[in-house]
């Protein structure tokens, strides 16, 4: 078991199966020492864990957790492409926030990834970020999160 399985085992949180792609994309592909992924959703054994705006029928503390799964959705991808163990550190994290009008405090809902992925990797975890306030996402999910994740 590598330090960062360790990490997510302290946590309480195995690694879920990569979620299957809902369009003509793959989870995450890798080009050099960078893995992408593809934008993930809050999906938690099929189902998405809320649906709406945030500000309107989804609270921040339920985005915030939706943005987390997100992110472990998101480590699932890079785990099945390259292992867990390959990660060198986070590069980039980029949130897209489904907003109500009026709503602004998306940065505070992608802390939810952001605050994870320092749980899960330390140092290796501070990452840069954007953080977007959008109309709509696919499935009327809250929250969307990709990655960047540099790797050996």
């Amino acid at each position: 078991m590598t330090q960062w399985e360790k990490n997510l085992a302290e946590l309480g949180i195995t690694l879920p199966p990569v979620v299957a792609p809902v369009a003509a994309y793959i989870p995450a592909i890798r080009t050099g020492s960078l893995v992408y992924t593809s934008g993930q959703l809050p999906f938690v054994n099929g189902q998405l864990s809320a649906v709406g705006k945030v500000g309107a029928e989804v609270s921040i503390e339920e985005a915030e957790e939706a943005a987390r799964l997100c992110a472990l959705n998101a480590l699932a991808a890079v785990h099945d492409l390259v292992g867990l163990d390959a990660v060198v550190r986070i590069v980039k994290v980029v949130g897209f926030v489904a907003s109500a009008p009026g709503f602004g405090d998306q940065p505070v809902v992608i802390n939810g990834a952001s605050e994870f992925l320092g749980q899960v990797f330390g140092d290796a975890g501070k990452h840069a970020r954007s953080a977007v306030g959008v109309s709509e996402l696919p499935r009327n999910t809250p929250v969307e999160v990709e990655l960047i994740a540099e790797v050996r």
